[in-house]
């Protein structure tokens, strides 16, 4: 029997033992979902503390329930390692790394090649190997697969390879890994084919597509398609703003229009793991083919500039009550990239309370979520959200709108509030500065908070 024809009768009866690299907000909500449908799964984690917890039955990510991890040690379909040399064991590897943006806003793939090197030295035949860690077309065939083959094993052959684009969106209640339909690219057909059969076993629909730079490119596609809408909706904002017109009301009734138009949303600037770094990706890949991507520069552009439009805004409603910032004392409510999870990576909200603090505010924040912050400006902890603190803060700015956040509490007892996520309502007694137009008294209520930073 093939090497192909063994894993692929493994896969088809979950036999396969699955090795996952990277037990993050990628890495184990997918092996929690291949334990779910059957087979037995190894992860992988640098993190002592991560690998200790999940042997001990805790989880360290939010959408995934330690209730969840626990049976699943006990059964022995979940164990954790910091010993890389045991995924020689695996049948299927997972690579769920990050890849960030170096200070030059290139693609750092040093997690991914680590992983690449770690993985060649154990490497066997008839293992597949899955990319998942977002990255720019070409790096699975042109840099993943040469270093796994100076093993002397030779892929679609001994070893199969292909890309399959992590799509997870932490916190979001309606989509997760098994109902979000997932792309698959192989690098021969035998490699697809594998691939295809391993994820059709947990995914409820699988998208096959003929390459891995389709995979790579597809993805993205996706992140950068919401980074240059809302790139425009911000300066859509910024535009209202100069013409003094709410732009929410200019949204909502642009959204009456039942073709041609998707709603997006301004706010504060980009934050998470994917949106604000993935289309630089795409962007440095046609540097090296002479090529310049000015839809992506000029998003990346504008949306870098908000945190500083807020803090613009910030000093304006100051103003209206003959406040300086230096010397005032602002709370900020939410650090998180996004709503109701606990991840500040590239979150707009710390670039703000820097910004404050350059500038001489006092500043504070409150985020049930983010317990501590480790900031450039000096660290600080999470205050309680009180009346009293509300009344003594000169501004209450609205950085991440958290749904634990009482907001009817803060339109209570705050006396100015800046509010570019749009998550106050009828304000009883805080004046509001939306992130444009006029600032209003509990003159409307807001449609609903909005984010502009999931991924």
């Amino acid at each position: 029997m093939s090497e192909y024809d063994s894993l692929l009768t493994k896969i088809e009866a979950r036999d396969a033992v699955v090795g996952i690299v990277g037990l993050g907000y990628v890495g184990l909500p997918l092996a929690m979902a291949f334990v779910e449908a059957g087979f037995e799964v190894l992860g992988f984690d640098v993190d002592p503390r991560v690998v200790e917890g999940l042997r001990a039955g805790r989880s360290h990510i939010g959408d995934v329930p330690s209730e969840a991890v626990g049976p699943a040690v006990d059964k022995g379909l979940l164990s954790a390692t910091t010993d890389f040399a045991r995924l020689a064991d695996a049948d299927a590897v997972v690579i769920c790394v990050p890849t960030p943006l170096s200070k030059t806003e290139d693609p750092d793939l040093s997690f991914v090649m680590r992983a690449t090197d770690s993985l060649t030295g154990v490497l066997r035949k008839g293992q597949l190997v899955v990319l998942e860690s977002t990255t720019y077309p070409g790096t699975t065939r042109d840099l993943v697969t040469p270093a796994l083959e100076t093993s002397g094993l030779e892929a679609g052959v001994d070893f199969f390879i292909a890309f399959s684009p992590e799509r997870v969106d932490p916190a979001n209640p309606t989509w997760g890994i098994v109902n979000t339909p997932k792309i698959v690219g192989g690098l021969t057909a035998s490699c697809h084919r594998l691939a295809v059969a391993l994820y059709s076993d947990v995914i409820d629909r699988v998208v096959e597509v003929s390459s891995p730079e389709v995979a790579e490119l597809a993805k993205i596609l996706e992140n950068t398609f919401r980074a240059v809408n809302i790139g425009l909706v911000n300066e859509m904002a910024v535009i209202a703003d100069r013409l003094g017109i709410d732009v929410w009301e200019v949204i909502d009734a642009a959204a009456t229009k039942p073709y041609g138009f998707m709603r997006f949303f301004p706010g504060p600037g980009l934050g998470g793991h994917c949106i604000p770094i993935d289309p630089l990706f795409l962007a440095w890949k046609m540097k090296t083919l002479q090529y310049r991507t000015r839809f992506i520069e000029l998003a990346a552009e504008v949306n870098a500039e908000m945190p500083t439009y807020v803090i613009r805004r910030t000093a304006e409603a100051l103003n209206s009550v003959r406040k300086p910032v230096n010397g005032s004392r602002v709370l900020v409510l939410g650090v998180a990239y996004k709503p109701d999870v606990n991840d500040t990576r590239e979150s707009p909200a710390l670039d703000i309370i820097d910004l404050l603090r350059q500038r001489g505010a006092e500043v504070e924040y409150h985020d049930p979520h983010v317990p501590e912050l480790d900031l450039e400006s000096g660290d600080l902890s999470s205050v309680e959200l009180t009346a009293e603190r509300l009344e003594a803060a000169d501004l209450v700015l609205i950085a991440t709108d958290h749904s634990a956040v009482d907001y009817e509490m803060v339109g209570r007892h705050a006396s100015l509030v800046v509010d570019p996520r749009n998550a106050m309502g009828d304000a009883e007694k805080a004046v509001v500065y939306p992130i444009a137009g006029p600032p209003r008294n509990g003159s409307r209520a807001a449609p609903g908070a909005q984010t502009t930073t999931d991924d």
